[in-house]
């Protein structure tokens, strides 16, 4: 066992310098005075000033300044320290295929505050994907993330949270109902089904509208911005008094003239009247014709039609009526023989036939 060197052994020696062998150790018996020179030590002893490595120390319950700096001197991080503090942030390591955590620990409930500084934002950067951040459920057995548009899209914006109480966001892909939301400018896909109240546009329920059908708005004044008109057509310079209004009786009072455009069927061996689009027609026969049955989807008991029929040039033109026509005691009309005269029917359907209900024969046209 080496030997103890001890310095009350060499009090009154004529050197300043106590020079320990090797393999021997100090051993200070009451107070070490040094009144003048230099105590050398090994330069493997830690000092309170020295700049020194240390390797391979476990330094338990570490009291660390306000700063932490690099190898260059500069400040790496900043630590605050709190006056009665309970609450920390703790750094953990993973194992193979998980993530390192920060957590807030302390008390039952801690939020964990990220804080940029200014006008900075927290960043979550991206790397062979775009940045996201994963919520997670209570269980953390499942989440959903916020992502990032990737950067082939070229997308800087910002994207405000809406305003007002808890409430779900509405994505482009889920099924959710609206409440009190304006629609400013909407496009609205065609072939859109429409379900209604007693007090709201019931008479769209199941019905496809065409360019001459009419929307009615049920128990509703219309006004000239309100009238849903299907083809979107002008109702002429004095729009604003082109109204329906409903009596006390449930009628509907048309204020200002309703105008039945007349289309021009085309004159053929069997002519084609398709009464849906062309409820109000004219032709002029130019040879002995015959008539199809009406044709058009959409076509409903109480339907009016009206059909004016002229003699070309030669005249003496006749028309073979197809079945679904009804005329009186079963016989149709002959028409007039002479030349550019016209003839006129009306006619109503009773849901199987088209009922002759008027005609007036050899008009002058012109």
């Amino acid at each position: 066992m080496a030997s103890q060197i001890k310095v009350d052994q060499l009090a009154g020696a004529a050197s300043n310098t106590v020079t320990i062998p090797a393999g021997q150790t100090l051993d200070v018996l009451g107070t070490l005075d040094i009144d003048a020179g230099t105590l050398v030590l090994p330069n493997t002893v830690v000092t309170t000033t020295g700049t020194q490595t240390l390797t391979n120390k476990t330094i338990t319950a570490p009291k660390i300044g306000t700063s932490i700096l690099d190898t260059n001197g500069n400040e790496l991080a900043l630590l605050t320290a709190t006056g009665s503090a309970v609450n920390e942030f703790t750094l953990a390591n993973a194992a193979s295929g998980a993530g390192p955590r920060l957590s807030a620990t302390g008390e039952t409930n801690v939020d964990l505050d990220l804080l940029a500084k200014g006008t900075g934002h927290i960043t979550v950067r991206g790397n062979s994907n775009p940045g996201a951040i994963q919520l997670n459920c209570e269980s953390n057995t499942h989440g959903q993330q916020i992502k990032s548009q990737p950067h082939s899209t070229n997308t800087t914006n910002i994207m405000l949270l809406p305003q007002g109480a808890d409430s779900t966001l509405v994505s482009l892909v889920s099924t959710d109902t609206l409440t009190n939301k304006t629609l400013t400018s909407p496009k609205i896909n065609e072939n859109v089904v429409v379900t209604s109240t007693a007090t709201e546009l019931n008479i769209l329920d199941g019905v496809t509208s065409t360019t001459a059908e009419l929307n009615i708005l049920d128990g509703v004044t219309a006004t000239a911005a309100e009238l849903n008109y299907s083809d979107l057509a002008t109702l002429g310079t004095s729009a604003a008094s082109k109204v329906l209004t409903a009596n006390a009786n449930n009628l509907t009072t048309i204020s200002g003239a309703v105008l039945n455009t007349q289309d021009t069927l085309t004159d053929q061996a069997t002519i084609v009247w398709d009464v849906i689009a062309s409820p109000v027609a004219f032709v002029t026969l130019g040879g002995n014709r015959t008539m199809a049955a009406p044709s058009g989807t959409g076509t409903a008991a109480g339907q009016f039609i009206s059909l004016l029929v002229k003699q070309d040039g030669t005249g003496s033109r006749t028309i073979t009526w197809n079945a679904a026509y009804s005329f009186p005691s079963g016989t149709a009309p002959t028409l007039t023989t002479s030349t550019n005269l016209g003839d006129l029917f009306s006619f109503r359907y009773n849901g199987s036939k088209w009922l002759l209900i008027g005609q007036t024969l050899a008009l002058t046209l012109s």
